[in-house]
């Protein structure tokens, strides 16, 4: 009989037939991290907790950089911002319940915004009986409270299925409409063994039928005022959808997280849907191509109930099919990513400019909109318009709040990344201080500005510590209205008493002393702007602090 030699590895003492039948398996924290790695993975946003320890003990040594906010809500707002800007998820590591449920916020965010992240937790063993239960960070069914927030969720029981399972949790974003994915690792698996298997790369992701697409070329041939509607699920197709609107001579209308989409063109509409000048665009165009929009109620008809818009014929392009029979009945309806159906349509299209009066109509939506704004709506505007004057490349990411609000009804934006906020969909407070940090992570190059009110700020202000640990140069610009001013105006309007909208805000200069970084107090645009012109220093970021009501 053979004898069962010893030999050392880096798992211990272990005997030939031990390796045989492990085939030298690896730690589960060690495989996670290399998966992440091979996913491209750049940062982790997370606090580290006992029950996470085993994922951080191979992280030093990765290529990944882990930011630690003050707070998992900064976490998961961090993540959504890096995500926005570098098209790729944003992760997380959290644990067991609080860490989680401190992070619900952030996810329900990115699940209204279609915004990509993987969230990877830990949670308790299963109760193995009718005692076994009041673990640390317990919750009655942490399983079914997330699965019915997260658009993916997987709990891994099995660690052999790790790479196969983190392969769907990164494709997800690819072949379906995005958001938080979350996986779940059982603390009983976390220090087990696991055997790595080769990451997939493949994503299948559907494309337009030839019969389909010779439909729609026949629709743009016959229509004379076509109307192009890209939402939130176009970004990154910018290109070849300005090259559509072109060909088309297309007004280019863009709803809130596709704002920057068509920059620089005379036929971009930057003008909400929600405004009855724009859906008479949409209704007097004989064809309107809609790109990755769900067409919810906080793009059309957050600010005004009006009736449904009534399309003469609509060609509606979404990846997710579910989308495609919400909302608006469309003529033509096709399940597929933006770039994957402009393509073939591009290539079939004649390559002449046709002449629709496309640019007047453009011109027109947007004179009229200008003319129905508010003084006060409009000075935030110019505001808006002004610092991307100054700062070309700037990244301008909002809360919900009043410049927020004025902005998503209409404004110019540079680039397709170059607008955000969480007036949209879930409209959380506190959103865009993490989600400022999360996207100058993402573009270290763009000149970040945050635009906030001084009640949204206090959610988060802590994050501020993040910002100085990980030396990020966002400007972070308070605009100070002693309170919640957007809810006491229209608490008032409804004929209420403002009752709860007075919270006395801190010395914001102070906070910037406590911080050790600098500060500025400004009472006009101009005064901001000679502010922002000024390089940031020792790649700190600035408080800025906009009074607006003495």
């Amino acid at each position: 009989m053979p004898q069962n030699k010893i030999i050392c590895s880096g798992l211990g003492l272990v005997t030939m037939n031990e390796v045989s039948n492990t085939q030298l398996k690896t730690p589960f924290g060690k495989a996670l991290i290399t998966c992440l790695e091979e996913q491209g993975v750049e940062y982790i946003f997370g606090i580290p907790g006992v029950h996470t320890v085993e994922l951080y003990r191979y992280l030093g040594n990765s290529t990944i950089r882990h930011i630690t906010p003050r707070h998992e809500q900064g976490a998961g707002f961090m993540a959504d911002g890096y995500a926005r800007v570098s098209g790729k998820p944003g992760v997380c590591f959290l644990i067991t319940g609080p860490g989680l449920t401190n992070a619900l916020t952030p996810m329900a965010q990115a699940r209204a915004d279609s915004i990509p992240m993987v969230v990877i937790s830990t949670v308790n063993p299963k109760p193995q009986g009718r005692n076994d239960f009041g673990r640390l960070h317990e919750l009655p069914d942490q399983t079914g409270l997330i699965r019915k927030l997260a658009v993916y969720h997987h709990r891994m029981d099995d660690p052999e299925r790790l790479t196969e399972v983190m392969d769907e949790a990164f494709n997800w974003h690819r072949s379906n409409r995005p958001g938080p994915v979350h996986i779940e690792i059982p603390l009983d698996v976390i220090s087990t063994h696991v055997r790595r298997g080769s990451p997939e790369t493949e994503t299948l992701i559907e494309s337009p039928t030839r019969f389909e697409i010779d439909g729609i070329v026949e629709a743009c041939q016959k229509a004379n005022r076509v109307s192009i509607l890209a939402g939130g699920g176009a970004i990154g197709s910018g290109g070849v959808i300005a090259n559509l609107s072109e060909r088309l001579d297309a007004p280019l209308i863009t709803t809130i997280n596709a704002r920057g989409i068509g920059k620089g063109s005379e036929l971009s509409v930057p003008v909400s849907p929600s405004l009855e000048c724009t859906r008479n665009l949409l209704e007097e165009s004989d064809l309107v191509i809609a790109l990755g929009t769900e067409f919810g109620p906080t793009d059309f008809n957050i600010y005004k109930s009006l009736p449904e818009i009534r399309f003469k014929f609509l060609i509606r392009v979404d990846i997710d099919e579910t989308q495609l029979t919400r909302g608006p009945k469309a003529d033509i309806a096709v399940c597929s990513d933006v770039v994957g159906f402009l393509k073939p349509l591009l290539e079939l299209l004649p390559t002449t400019t046709r002449n629709s009066r496309g640019r007047e109509r453009a011109k027109q939506t947007i004179e009229e909109v200008k003319s129905i704004l508010s003084p006060e709506e409009m000075n935030y505007i110019n505001i808006i318009h002004a610092i991307q004057k100054e700062l070309p490349d700037s990244i301008l990411v909002g809360d919900s709040n009043q410049i927020s609000y004025a902005g998503n009804l209409y404004c110019h934006i540079h680039k397709d990344t170059g607008w955000f906020n969480a007036a949209t969909g879930y409209g959380a407070l506190g959103y865009s201080v993490p989600a400022a940090i999360g996207a100058s992570l993402a573009d270290s190059s763009a000149p970040l500005v945050c635009l906030v009110g001084d009640g949204g700020f206090q959610f988060t202000l802590a994050e501020m510590g993040t910002a100085v640990d990980e030396q990020v140069p966002v400007n972070f610009v308070v605009f100070n209205n002693l309170g919640y001013g957007e809810i006491k105006n229209y608490m008032i309007n409804q004929g209420i008493e403002p009752i709860g909208v007075d919270p006395l805000p801190p010395d914001f200069e102070h906070i910037a002393r406590a911080y050790r970084i600098p500060f500025a107090r400004v009472r006009k645009p101009q005064q901001l702007i000679n502010i922002l012109r000024q390089p940031i220093q020792d790649k700190l970021p600035r408080l800025i602090e906009y009074v607006e009501k003495a």
